[in-house]
């Protein structure tokens, strides 16, 4: 006796085929369900278990259909599939992109509020020698031993004295690693904001450990009452800083009696007027 459950299965996925071939998809899935789950209905008086009658009437569908004009391939295409697992390393952009500390830049170090370098002072040898003294007292900073002779021969110094603040950062870029040197220049007196950036830059060189060389000219007096005067111009050293830079430390090379005095920012900038300096 025919198999009421598979006859009515074969009966309806030929209509499909004929009628509506696009829902053998469908009506195949449908059929592998009920073959795959439902086997107490497939179950007959035969000895051979259930998941045996299920394989053999599943291929005699699929030769039904293909007789009836059908696909089969959809039934088998409906079988489950399992896919293998993918894995994917995330990439350092992704990672950063997710974890903001990653791309979190560290914290330059706070200068201190004051620092003082260790120098080694020498007076000009010679009265018109002030920029290539200035010049060796920044450098000693460094740690950088030149004379005064070799230095002016490479600013260019003669009787009438050194040019600008140009030569000198030229001279000092020449002798540190690096070239960190930059000029500023100031057309006439300066601005508030030439003086903040004379501040910055005065912090900045000697914190890295550098000296400053800066070219004035006129008076100016220092936080002592000590009164300074080059009216034809002059170099001086700037070999420290205090209050965070709103008090400079100079190395003046002109008088050996009084090597050193502090000066207010302020004033330095209002001294260098006209001129420049090399930080």
């Amino acid at each position: 006796m025919e198999d009421p459950v598979k006859h009515t299965l074969q009966r309806q996925l030929r209509r499909l085929a004929t009628e509506r071939p696009y829902q053998i998809v469908a009506a195949s899935a449908a059929a592998l369900a009920i073959a795959t789950t439902g086997g107490a209905l497939l179950t007959t008086a035969d000895d051979a278990p259930a998941t045996q009658r299920t394989a053999t009437t599943v291929a005699e569908m699929r030769s039904d259909i293909a007789t009836s004009g059908g696909d089969a391939s959809p039934l088998a295409s409906a079988a489950p599939t399992t896919a293998a697992p993918t894995t994917s390393a995330a990439s350092p952009a992704a990672k950063a992109k997710s974890n903001p500390d990653l791309t979190r830049k560290p914290t330059p170090p706070k200068p201190p509020a004051t620092k003082v370098l260790d120098y080694d002072y020498e007076a000009q040898n010679t009265y018109y020698n002030c920029g290539p003294a200035a010049t060796r007292n920044a450098l000693s900073a460094a740690g950088i031993d030149r004379t005064q002779e070799e230095l002016g021969a490479e600013l260019g110094t003669t009787e009438m004295g050194t040019n600008s603040a140009e030569d000198t950062t030229r001279v000092l870029n020449a002798e540190v690693k690096g070239s960190p040197y930059r000029t500023r220049m100031f057309a006439g007196a300066p601005s508030p904001a030439q003086m903040d950036r004379l501040q910055a830059d005065v912090v900045k060189a000697i914190t890295d450990g550098r000296g400053v060389v800066a070219n004035v000219v006129g008076d100016a007096t220092d936080t002592d009452g000590g009164w300074h005067s080059y009216g034809g111009g002059h170099y001086i050293a700037v070999v420290g800083y205090k209050d965070n830079g709103r008090t400079v430390r100079i190395a003046d090379s002109a008088n050996a009696a009084d090597p050193s005095y502090w000066i207010t920012t302020i004033d330095l900038a209002n001294w260098i007027a006209s001129r420049g300096y090399s930080a």
